[in-house]
């Protein structure tokens, strides 16, 4: 069994170490620092090994009976198109696509644990084109040079534990025709999600606003309110699997966690959700699925070439922890395939 540990006012910026020696009693050092190196602890979702990090007060760290998975190395990021404009990359699950600012400070070391993916595309594409810098006069002692790596521009996300399709730019240019594709929504975007029950295929319009009434993002109560950002998803059932179903989702706009937002609040919250699966001002859902981690995948990514005008087209299937889960869904009975 797993326990949670919600971090008090009184404990705002104590060692993620020191709070585990308090909360796990008969928890020697040794044992504390062993948990976190097996990777059996977790901080407001995401694994934490280490001992020095400084935990704010409404923080809840989660300890767990048997290890988590490791997190995504460096080349589990895959190149799916390249040019001097544009990379289109496969995301793991698992990896953030961006370093938060608070992260910004981190030695190397620590960032190696944790990669991000603005940090690994360069490394990568580093060795592709095996970047190095031009030959300069030098005075003294010659020095070795560190290859230079090629700049990535972030012009989307998708959340940490979302695998899929993400394309960015490579240059200023390309990075500004991209972000106004995304801004005129005509970048296509697919995802394919497992979620609780049998949603029927349907369009669903909201405005997103950044606290719903309990801190986290939602739709605001009233349809009229101008304040948020409007977001449409549509969905299409694909698969009846027992208690749930596999479903493909397509973004008309792409606001922060709008697919997971959209499924809670049409009762259809998504598997192996943790944020999400409790309902505003009610208790929070239980999920027995058994899910891996969150159940969503970017399965299908369409632009034009900033440069070239040509149209792109990719798509990617699940990766093997989601297939694995749907085929172990599809096993708890007879599937039911829905057009």
């Amino acid at each position: 069994m797993s326990q949670l540990i919600h971090i008090a006012a009184e404990n705002d910026q104590i060692p993620l170490g020191v709070a585990l020696k308090k909360a796990l009693t008969g928890q020697s050092w040794s044992q504390v620092r062993r948990m976190l190196e097996t990777r059996h602890v977790q901080v407001n979702g995401n694994l934490c090994i280490d001992e020095k990090r400084k935990l704010n007060a409404g923080d809840v760290v989660k300890v767990f009976e048997h290890p988590l998975a490791p997190p995504p190395k460096h080349d589990d990021a895959k190149i799916r198109y390249l040019d001097r404009f544009i990379v289109v990359v496969e995301k793991p699950s698992g990896m953030t696509t961006l370093r938060h600012s608070e992260e910004q400070g981190w030695p190397k070391k620590r960032r190696d644990i944790a990669p991000t993916l603005d940090e690994v595309l360069p490394r990568i594409l580093g060795k592709l084109e095996r970047r190095t810098p031009p030959e300069r006069p030098t005075r003294g002692p010659s020095r070795a040079r560190k290859p230079t790596m090629p700049p990535v521009r972030a012009v989307h996300r998708l959340d940490r534990d979302t695998s899929g399709l993400m394309v960015f730019a490579r240059t200023i240019p390309a990075e500004r025709h991209l972000v106004q594709q995304f801004k005129a929504h005509t970048i296509h975007r697919s995802y394919l999600a497992i979620v609780h029950g049998a949603p029927e295929a349907q369009t669903i319009q909201s405005q997103l606003v950044r606290d719903r009434g309990d801190g986290r993002r939602g739709s605001a109560r009233d349809p009229q309110d101008k304040s948020g950002q409007r977001a449409v998803t549509h969905i299409r059932p694909l698969e009846r699997l027992g208690d749930y179903s596999l479903i493909e989702c397509r973004l008309e706009t792409g606001r922060t966690h709008q697919i997971r937002i959209h499924l809670s609040e049409l009762g259809h919250y998504l598997c192996g959700d943790k944020v999400y699966c409790q309902p505003l001002f009610q208790p929070t859902r239980v999920d027995k699925s058994g899910a891996p981690r969150l159940a969503l995948h970017a399965q299908e990514l369409g632009l034009v070439h900033p440069i070239s005008g040509q149209e792109l087209h990719f798509t990617m299937p699940l990766p093997p922890d989601l297939q694995k889960f749907l085929e172990r869904l599809r096993g708890t009975r007879p599937s039911n395939p829905r057009t």
